[in-house]
Parts: C-alpha cells; structure tokens; sequence
C-alpha cells in the first residue's frame, strides 16, 4: 500500500483528531494543519477516492479500515521515534519535527529493529 508523505498526514491527523472529538469535519483538519480549507477538500476528495476514508452527508469524516492502518502505523513510528529522540537528549519540540520527517521514509524493517532495540 504505497501512499504519498501528505496523505500519511492528513490520516494521521484525522486519527489524532478522532481521539479528542466526537467527530473529525475539513475545517478541523484545517485548523490543526494549519491549511486552508480548500487544500483540505481536495485532500479528503483524493483519500475518498483512494478509499482511506469516508465522508458522510453531514461532512463527517471517517477513517476505512485501509486508512486506518495507514495513520496507526505513521502515528505508531511518530510517537516511538519522537519519546527515542528525547530520551536521547534531543529537544522535545526537535525530536518531535524530526520524528514527523522520519516516520514517512524509514523502512519497515528499520523500524522494526529500532522498536525491538529500544
């Protein structure tokens, strides 16, 4: 399942975003990302085709089983790799940016390694 470094985002952050809200809408994703909602629209427009999610008549936004797979392993990566990166002595607010650059290209089986090593 190949999916682009701005598709594994807005999963993730829809993924996020359900576990604080009832439901996740466009203009949430927008705030959180700090994207215009119009970007947002065309996003969801491409995840609906791609089948990663679906959007209710009301605007409501849920992840498919394949997007959620998706975010929970982008978002698995984000939280080991940014709690690695502190423990290691890197500022909170850097490991945290370099955790979000690092989870969209690392290969499984590095991951893997560095989950059983830590």
């Amino acid at each position: 399942m190949i999916v682009n470094e701005s598709a594994e985002n807005y999963l993730e952050t829809i993924l996020i975003l359900s576990k604080s809200k009832p439901v996740v809408r466009s203009v949430d994703i927008a705030e959180e990302l700090g994207f215009k909602k119009s970007s947002v629209s065309v996003a969801m427009k491409n995840l609906r085709e791609k089948n990663h999610i679906t959007v209710t008549k009301e605007g409501f936004i849920y992840l498919t089983d394949s997007g959620r797979e998706i975010a929970e392993m982008i978002y698995e990566r984000h939280e080991l790799l940014s709690s690695w990166l502190i423990r290691l002595g890197v500022d909170p607010e850097v490991a945290t940016e370099d955790a979000c650059r690092i989870e969209h290209v690392i290969s499984k089986e590095s991951f893997e390694a560095i989950k059983k090593f830590i």
